[in-house]
C-alpha cells in the first residue's frame, strides 16, 4: 500500500449529484475533495456547456424538415446526433445541481427531437448513417444505446412532465427492438453493438426475443486475441466501444464471464499509453489507425472495474485520464455514472507501468517504453518503428526500394532473437512467358488471359530485414535489403508536425523534407528531442515508385542502393 493512494471523488447518486462523505476508516493518503468544485461538479458544468452549445444549434423552425436535429459541418442531420444530443439533456435536466435541473423548456427540445428520430426510421425500425450505410442495424444500435440510458435515467427521476417524452421514446425503442433481433451487420463490434442496444431495451420493456439474438451472436464467441486485443485493434474507437458494450450486456444479463475479456483488454491497454498520454493506434485496422488519439473512450469502462473489483492499476488509469483529458473531454460519460453511481465515488490508485518490454505477438506489436520515452515495433506494416520523447513524436520509419514497383518493406513477421527483435520479408520479381495455348483468348483480351497461368522466368528476389536493439536511451536500427542488385533504396523518418528540425539536408520540391547527408540531426519539441543519426545519401529519388504515399510530417531521408547495409542510431535527447 505504500504506493496506493486514495483519492476522493464525486459521488453521483440517484438522481442528482452529491458529495460522498468519507466513510474510510484507518486509511492513510486520503486526498481530500478541494474548495472548488468537486470532480462531479465539474463534469455536469461541462455538460450544461455543451448543452447550451447544442440548444442554439437545434432547429427550431417548425417548418423546416429538419426541425428538431441537429446539423453537422456540412449541414447534414445525422440520427446520432439528435440521439447524442437528447442524452446529454437529459443528463442536466436530471441532475440537481445544473443549471438546467427539472427545465421544462429542456423537455421541450428533447421531445422535438424524438419527433424528428421517429420521422426519420424507416419502417423496418432502423436508422441511417448518412455517409454511409442506410437502413443500418449496427447504427440503429448506436442510436439506441443513448436514448435507452435517457429513458432510463428520465424514468428513474419520475418526472411527470416528460412522460408524453418517454412515450415517445419508447416507440422508437420498441421498433428499432423488433430491427435489431433480425438485422445484420458489417464489422466484428457490430454483434457487440446491437446485443448491447438490444439489452437495454429488454432492461426497459422485456422480451425473451432479445434474449435469443443475443445469445445468438454471443455464440460465436468474443473475437479477442492471445494479447487482448480485438480483431480490429482499434485501440481509440472500437475496442474501448467493445469494452462498453460487454460491460453493459453482463451488468444487464448478469453475465459476469463477458467482464473477462474486457479486464484483459485493459490490463493491455495500459501498456499502449505513450508518456505524453496518447495511445499507440499504428497496429489499428481501422480509420483511427496512425492517428494521434488519446484514450478517453476508455474512462468508462476503466471506472467500472476499478470500483467493482477495487483494482488499483486501473484506478491509476482512471486518474490519469481524468488528469490529462479533464473534465471537458470526459462530460460525455457522465451519463454512465449518472446511470451506476456506485462506480461514481472513491477509488483506490495505484502506479502504471512506466518501465517495461512487452511482445504482443498475436498482435506483430512490440511495445516498450523507458520513462519519459517509449518506441512501437510493427510487423505487417509499412510504418516499421515508431519513438516518442515527451511530445517530440518520430510517427513512423519505413523503408522501401523501387523493386517492380511494390517494394514497400512491410514485415511477415517479427521474431526475438535474443536482446533484438528482427523483421523479415522476402520479394519476388518474375518475368512471364506466352500462356499456354489452350488459355488464349480468342479475340486477344490480355485481360481474359490471366497472369497466374503464364510460366514465370527470370525471377528476381529481394530480402529485407530490420533488426532493433535498445541502447541507452534508444534503439538502434539495422536495415539490409538484398538480392537484387543496384535497386534504388530510400528510408523515410517522419516526425510529427509541430517541432523543430535542426540538421539535414532541404529537398528541393518537397515541403518539410530533407536529406540526412550529415552525422545527424534533432527534433525539438518543447523541452524534449530526439537525434537521429547515421547519414547515407547516395542518391535524391525519395518518393519511389510503388512505395506507399509519403507521410505527412516532417521527413528525413536516407537512399542508397542495394546490397544495402545500414545502420541509425534513435536517441532521446
Amino acid at each position: 500500500m505504500d504506493r496506493r493512494v486514495f483519492l476522493c471523488k464525486t459521488g453521483i447518486s440517484g438522481a442528482g449529484l452529491s458529495i460522498l462523505p468519507l466513510l474510510l476508516t484507518g486509511c492513510k493518503n486520503v486526498k481530500p475533495v478541494p474548495e472548488s468544485k468537486s470532480w462531479g461538479e465539474q463534469l455536469l458544468g461541462e455538460n450544461d456547456l455543451v448543452v447550451s452549445q447544442l440548444l442554439e444549434r437545434q432547429v427550431d423552425d417548425p417548418l423546416s424538415p429538419n426541425y428538431g436535429g441537429i446539423a453537422d459541418s456540412y449541414q447534414i442531420y445525422h440520427p446520432g446526433s439528435a440521439a447524442g444530443f437528447i442524452e446529454r439533456l437529459t443528463v442536466s435536466y436530471v441532475s440537481e445541481a445544473s443549471a438546467y435541473f427539472h427545465m421544462d423548456h429542456l423537455v421541450v427540445r428533447m421531445q422535438h427531437t424524438i419527433d424528428f428520430l421517429l420521422k426519420n426510421q424507416h419502417e423496418d425500425g432502423t436508422i441511417d448513417l448518412l455517409t454511409t450505410n442506410f437502413h443500418s442495424t449496427p447504427d440503429t444500435g448506436f442510436v439506441v444505446e443513448p436514448l435507452a440510458l435517457s429513458f432510463k435515467l428520465l424514468d428513474r427521476d419520475g418526472e411527470t412532465s416528460t412522460g408524453t417524452l418517454r412515450t415517445s421514446l419508447k416507440t422508437f425503442l420498441i421498433k428499432a427492438g423488433k430491427a435489431l433481433q433480425v438485422g445484420g451487420i458489417h464489422t466484428p463490434n457490430h454483434r457487440w453493438v446491437v446485443s448491447m442496444a438490444m439489452a437495454r431495451i429488454h432492461e426497459l420493456f422485456p422480451d425473451s426475443g432479445y434474449i435469443s439474438r443475443i445469445d445468438q451472436w454471443l455464440n460465436e464467441g468474443i473475437d479477442m486475441d492471445t494479447d487482448g486485443q480485438y480483431t480490429e485493434r482499434s485501440t481509440a474507437v472500437y475496442s474501448p466501444l467493445t469494452d462498453r458494450c460487454l460491460i453493459t450486456i453482463a451488468t444487464i444479463l448478469k453475465r459476469p464471464y463477458l467482464l473477462d475479456p474486457v479486464r484483459k483488454n485493459l490490463d493491455m491497454t495500459m501498456y499502449y499509453i505513450h508518456p505524453n498520454g496518447e495511445i499507440a493506434t499504428e497496429a489499428s485496422r481501422r480509420q483511427d489507425q496512425y492517428l494521434a488519439r488519446t484514450p478517453e473512450a476508455y474512462y468508462y469502462p476503466y471506472r467500472f472495474l476499478a470500483m467493482k473489483e477495487n483494482n488499483p492499476q486501473f484506478g491509476g488509469m482512471v486518474q490519469l485520464l481524468e488528469e490529462n483529458i479533464g473534465a471537458a473531454g470526459l462530460s460525455r460519460y457522465l451519463a454512465y455514472l449518472l446511470e451506476h453511481p456506485e462506480i461514481s465515488g472513491y477509488y483506490i490508485q495505484g502506479p502504471l507501468p512506466d518501465n517495461y518490454e512487452k511482445f504482443f505477438q498475436a498482435s506483430d506489436l512490440v511495445r516498450i517504453r523507458r520513462g519519459l520515452y517509449d518506441a512501437t515495433v510493427l510487423g505487417k506494416n509499412s510504418a516499421l518503428f515508431t519513438f516518442s520523447h515527451s511530445g517530440a513524436v518520430l510517427q513512423a520509419v519505413r523503408m522501401a526500394t523501387a523493386f517492380f514497383g511494390k517494394g514497400q518493406f512491410v514485415a511477415d513477421e517479427i521474431k526475438k532473437e535474443g536482446s533484438k527483435y528482427v523483421l523479415t520479408q522476402d520479394l519476388g520479381g518474375p518475368y512471364y512467358q506466352p500462356i499456354d495455348e489452350d488459355l488464349i483468348a480468342a479475340d486477344g483480351s490480355w485481360e481474359k488471359m490471366p497472369r497466374d497461368q503464364r510460366p514465370q522466368s527470370e525471377i528476381q528476389k529481394i530480402n529485407y530485414a530490420l533488426e532493433v536493439v535498445e541502447i541507452d536511451q534508444g534503439f538502434q536500427l539495422s536495415f539490409s535489403a538484398e538480392g537484387t542488385d543496384r535497386v534504388p533504396v530510400a528510408i523515410e523518418m517522419s516526425f510529427r508536425k509541430g517541432g523543430v528540425l535542426q540538421g539535414g539536408k532541404e529537398i528541393d520540391g518537397l515541403s518539410d523534407a530533407f536529406m540526412l547527408s550529415e552525422d545527424a540531426v534533432t527534433y525539438q519539441y518543447d523541452e524534449a528531442a530526439i537525434q537521429i543519426s547515421g547519414a547515407l545519401h547516395q542518391h535524391d529519388w525519395t518518393q519511389l515508385r510503388g512505395a506507399e504515399e509519403r507521410v505527412d510530417g516532417v521527413t528525413v531521408y536516407l537512399t542508397g542502393f542495394t546490397p544495402f547495409r545500414h545502420q541509425v542510431t534513435i536517441k532521446a535527447v
